[in-house]
């Protein structure tokens, strides 16, 4: 497999052009055509009830022996698709569509109760991130989705199932703040998603209880805090907590991203704040478990939409840092396959995408 890359200079030069992610992109753009090629790779794969599953029907090539742990389509694999597809192109927006109602058929017929959307239990993206990931990530993606739409009922509809998914987050968020629940991996990374999609729910103008969003940020900031909150231990790491499977990366990146969120949270965590971005050019806290997997896709996206926020030069070197690592690992197919935990080419593509593209407007789904 010959991989596409770029220079981190031609990376920096996309970024400070306004190229990355922006939807005006030269067809000669390494950033567009490994985008297309993921795009198209995830709109072929798609099942014929709008779903996707672990791997787009296949064991992934790059782990041979590995065996898919579910058969079928599931709501956390369609929700970060359709996240994905939504920023990649105007023709991508029918099979976005397709997604969207997949997803909202499993919420409309969860129950009232509990924090699950979905009866499809032992997935693989589940065994890593938590078992109500498929929650997380579809709370995501509907506060997103929310009143975008091109009619009045299809929009009432998805503000019917946010309600419902937050809800069920805001009823089942642990004592210490967390959503770190009922195993996984590494389930902070699900807890960072419950996080946000209740912000971007507040943003459209759900109601979420102050309590709970004050409860996610306190464990937040004492989960930081366990490490020391600045830059320490081995080789300048600190060591994290067990949520995060001992890879600071993950931890670090869902602080970023909360303590991130507003002028005012900015100014108030600028300790914090400084304390991770000077871990950013450490490659050994960037290498996360040492080798890339999903979950490495999913922080990395976490520090992005951070840094992204207020720009300068830690966002130019951090995103050309990330697009050229990422487009170095794209497959010939237009892929991109994990090498640990989270390697279903479904997350994983999607996940890539979402980094390359995270200047790009999320679309309507249905236009």
């Amino acid at each position: 497999m010959k991989p596409i890359t770029i220079g981190i200079g031609v990376a920096v030069a996309l970024v400070a052009a306004g190229w990355a992610g922006n939807s005006r992109e030269p067809k000669n753009d390494p950033v567009a055509i490994a985008v297309a090629k993921g795009a198209r790779w995830l709109a072929s794969v798609q099942g014929n009830d709008g779903g996707w599953g672990q791997d787009g029907g296949e064991t992934s090539y790059i782990r041979q022996g590995e065996h898919l742990e579910s058969n079928g389509n599931d709501v956390a694999n369609t929700a970060v698709a359709v996240l994905a597809l939504r920023r990649a192109g105007k023709e991508y927006q029918p099979a976005a569509g397709r997604g969207l109602a997949f997803i909202l058929r499993n919420v409309e017929r969860s129950p009232q109760e509990g924090l699950a959307v979905t009866n499809l239990n032992g997935t693989q993206i589940q065994r890593k991130l938590g078992p109500f990931i498929d929650t997380f990530l579809t709370s995501m993606l509907l506060s997103e989705v929310d009143g975008t739409l091109p009619s009045a009922t299809e929009n009432l509809r998805v503000r019917k199932a946010l309600e419902k998914c937050v809800s069920k987050i805001e009823r089942n968020q642990q004592k210490d703040g967390s959503w770190n629940l009922a195993g996984g991996w590494a389930p902070i990374l699900g807890t960072s998603m419950a996080s946000r999609s209740l912000y971007g729910a507040r943003q459209k103008g759900v109601v979420v209880e102050d309590r709970v969003m004050a409860r996610a940020d306190d464990y937040t900031k004492k989960s930081f805090g366990t490490v020391g909150g600045v830059p320490g231990g081995v080789a300048g790491i600190p060591a994290a907590i067990p949520a995060a499977a001992g890879v600071p990366l993950y931890q670090s990146a869902q602080a970023l991203e909360q303590l991130s969120r507003t002028e005012k949270d900015r100014k108030e965590n600028a300790d914090q704040i400084a304390a991770i971005k000077s871990q950013l050019g450490q490659a050994r806290f960037v290498n996360g478990f040492g080798s890339m997997g999903g979950e490495e896709f999913f922080s990395y996206l976490n520090i992005s939409d951070s840094l992204r926020r207020t720009g300068g030069e830690d966002w130019a070197r951090w995103h050309a840092q990330v697009t050229d690592r990422i487009l170095k690992m794209q497959n010939e197919d237009g892929t991109w396959a994990g090498h640990h935990c989270i390697t279903g080419r479904v997350a994983t593509t999607s996940a890539a995408i979402l980094n390359l593209m995270v200047d790009g407007e999320p679309r309507n789904a249905r236009q």
